[in-house]
């Protein structure tokens, strides 16, 4: 009986370990530049926020997407009443912690949520150097 609970036990933990995905780093990073496409007079439309980090030593570039209700005012969001993970994450200062893998960047709001952020490093749409200088267009 308890070889059959061991051996369960390993299977189990080898499956998880490789089926793991890439280790997030942990890092402090500050905002260089960010930019936005905002939807206007949108009924369930999404808007994308650009944000451009420095982190251990090199540039992250990631968006968050968000769904939109509203008209004749871009800058509201009727849904975040409803649903706050539709809020924009704003950068709560000068220097803060993320954590990183290769396809995402992870921030945190007030009151310990995190928001996920894709990587994107194909849309050029900052006025820093330093970030434009991170983006890699698509080969046509």
């Amino acid at each position: 009986m308890n070889w059959m609970l061991v051996s369960v036990a390993v299977l189990l933990t080898a499956s998880v370990s490789f089926g793991a995905a890439a280790d997030r780093q942990q890092a402090q990073a500050q905002v260089l530049d960010h930019a936005e496409y905002l939807c206007a007079n949108c009924f369930f439309g999404t808007s994308d926020y650009y944000y451009c980090f420095a982190a251990d030593n090199k540039v992250l570039i990631g968006y968050q997407r968000t769904r939109v209700l509203n008209w004749t005012d871009e800058s509201k969001n009727y849904l975040t009443r409803v649903h706050h993970g539709w809020d924009i994450w704003t950068p709560p200062g000068q220097n803060f912690s993320i954590s990183y893998d290769d396809k995402h960047i992870w921030v945190d709001r007030p009151g310990g949520k995190q928001v996920r952020l894709t990587q994107s490093y194909s849309v050029d749409v900052f006025t820093n150097a330093r970030c434009r200088s991170a983006v890699k267009p698509k080969d046509n």
